[in-house]
């Protein structure tokens, strides 16, 4: 049997956090008996689609209970897109209380062992990096996520972090490279790699956006990587396994 999701309503942890007025969010549970390490799926700029389903599907198979908040359900995508963005660049506003919310739900679930991991994809991978300081995940998956304005400041006492990035991506030139230095620096367990071959975008497993722009995309270099993304989740699930599964075990 494949990985079931339901719709769940996380307004009531929002807006006691001070986040979003209505929140949903998507809960993807796995096949056979838990309880499972939690994983908070954070979406890219495009918000959640069947691109975004798929990956959350993904880490149900591989053993967790999933919840993907929809950062834009209170206004919509068009309205909340650059509020949005402005948060995962300064470091504050709702999408984070939002983010708190879906890990709360989490937490909550009598089918969750208490090991929380955060996953984020482009915009996504912005907030994932900036939400790992806090002390309340337990390992950090940051997929092509621009660098804080103050890494160090915004890194100290991270949790584990596991890092990929594409040479190819113009917008995230030396982001990489930057990340694992301030990691080395802070002494925080991480695995950060740059695919010389991939752009933005490249663990998708499908073109996404407006059709007619698709081709400005390519070109741009967003368009998926099969080969580079194997390698990465190969990371990805190892990276988890010893910090989410392996931990719970052990406790």
């Amino acid at each position: 049997m494949p990985a079931t999701t339901t719709t769940v309503d996380l307004t009531e942890f929002s807006a006691a956090l001070g986040g979003s007025r209505q929140l949903r969010g998507h809960l993807t549970r796995p096949t056979g008996p838990g309880p499972w390490p939690g994983v908070v799926v954070i979406h890219e700029a495009l918000g959640v689609n069947d691109v975004m389903h798929r990956q959350a599907e993904r880490l149900a198979r591989a053993g967790y209970l999933v919840v993907m908040p929809d950062l834009f359900t209170d206004g919509g995508a068009v309205r909340c897109l650059v509020p949005t963005f402005r948060a995962a660049l300064s470091g504050h506003g709702r999408a984070f209380h939002d983010i708190e919310a879906a890990r709360t739900h989490l937490a909550r679930d009598p089918d969750c062992t208490g090991r929380i991991g955060v996953i984020g994809f482009c915009m996504g991978g912005s907030f994932a990096l900036l939400a790992v300081a806090g002390g309340d995940f337990d390992a950090a998956s940051v997929n092509y996520g621009r660098l804080p304005k103050h890494p160090e400041r915004a890194l100290t006492g991270s949790c584990p972090v596991v890092a990929s990035y594409g040479a190819r991506d113009r917008t995230l030139k030396g982001v990489a490279s930057d990340l694992e230095a301030t990691l080395d620096r802070l002494g925080i367990a991480h695995d950060v790699k740059e695919y010389p071959e991939a752009g933005h975008s490249f663990l998708n497993d499908a073109e996404v956006g407006p059709r007619p722009l698709r081709p400005l995309m390519r070109v741009a270099g967003i368009r998926p990587h099969p080969e580079s993304a194997v390698d990465a989740w190969r990371r990805i699930d190892g990276f988890f396994a010893t910090h989410l599964k392996a931990e719970s075990q052990e406790g």
